[in-house]
């Protein structure tokens, strides 16, 4: 590749990203300097794999795996030469919430790579409490979430890839509703000085939606059933990432990585990562997040992966840590066949 194309595939990424970030702006407006609590679906912000969570979630220019497909879907596009890949993942999350994400990848030739994806949410029953019964009804309710996504990551050139997801969501509490199409696009450059690359993607760009059902309320005037709602707008975000690798040869590999968050719904945040691997075999994670409302101690995984007759095999474990939410653990299998 010359000199002259990578300053225009440098020059098209940050243009493209410029517009996606424009675009979710004026889609889904800031509202001045506070975004707090002005979108719904919650549960696409919840990472599904343990590798990102070690990471403090700092690994969108690095993601190479099934879990692409939430992070970055240019991702799928340096999958390991394998045709098949699946990966499983649970996270038991903050009280007692359970989020459990399967995926799958099938390359079709040498540059394309497409994936399919489930993530689905339970909090479990929870008592139903009203002004009048503050120690519960009696009645219990419960939220379910669900998003499908199906990806596509091309390689353009040996240095530029991107990668687009079509996703539909839905969100469920206590007999409303709520459905959703939503959008992906992402794209990773290889700078190709000094083990250097970043990554530009936006999740989550949709259009505000109706929810839909009916909702049981007690109030001063006696029973109440609600059908009608306002409308609920998605939690996109725009994510710029950049990794180095200060260490690589075939024994140690050391890769780090920073990342700027610019969600729609909070304040924007910065965050950093690490990942040590001996021989692509025992990997140990560890990041942190700056800016965040609930803060906590630094996030840190490990990882394993073993070459098979079949293909690889790959384990990871991701721990987070919140003051006063309290832990989140993440466990990930992968396995790549043919």
């Amino acid at each position: 590749m010359s000199t002259k194309q990578r300053i225009n595939a440098f020059l098209m990424v940050f243009g493209l990203a410029a517009f996606s970030l424009n675009a979710q702006n004026s889609i889904l407006p800031s509202y001045g300097n506070s975004r707090t609590g002005i979108t719904g679906m919650q549960f696409l912000k919840i990472a599904p794999d343990a590798r990102s969570a070690g990471m403090g979630g700092n690994v969108l220019p690095v993601v190479n795996d099934v879990s692409s497909m939430y992070w970055n879907p240019a991702g799928l596009s340096k999958l390991d030469t394998n045709k098949l890949n699946f990966q499983f993942g649970h996270t038991a999350y903050f009280a007692g919430i359970g989020l459990n994400y399967a995926g799958t990848a099938y390359r079709l030739n040498s540059s394309t790579v497409i994936g399919l994806s489930l993530i689905s949410l339970n909090t479990g029953d929870m008592p139903v409490t009203t002004e009048f019964q503050p120690f519960g009804t009696g009645e219990t309710y419960s939220a379910n979430s669900t998003v499908i996504g199906l990806s596509m990551g091309k390689n353009l050139t040996d240095f530029f890839s991107f990668g687009i997801t079509g996703k539909f969501a839905r969100e469920g509490v206590a007999g409303v509703n709520i459905n959703n199409a939503l959008f992906d696009l992402g794209f990773l450059y290889d700078i190709g000085i000094a083990n250097t690359r970043f990554g530009v993607n936006i999740s989550n760009f949709g259009f505000n939606v109706q929810p839909n059902g009916s909702l049981k309320t007690l109030s001063l005037s006696g029973k109440q059933t609600l059908t009608e709602f306002q409308t609920v707008s998605v939690p996109a975000i725009f994510r710029l990432g950049f990794a180095w690798d200060p260490i690589k040869n075939e024994t140690h590999t050391l890769t780090t990585t920073a990342q700027l968050n610019h969600p729609t719904d909070n304040n924007e945040s910065f965050g950093i990562g690490g990942e040590y691997a001996w021989k692509q075999t025992f990997y140990g994670r560890m990041g942190y997040e700056f800016g965040i409302d609930e803060t906590g101690l630094p996030a840190f995984g490990i990882g394993v992966k073993a070459k098979r007759n079949f293909g690889v095999f790959r384990f990871d474990y991701g721990y987070n840590n919140k003051d006063r939410l309290g832990n989140t653990h993440r466990f990930t299998i992968h396995l790549s066949v043919l």
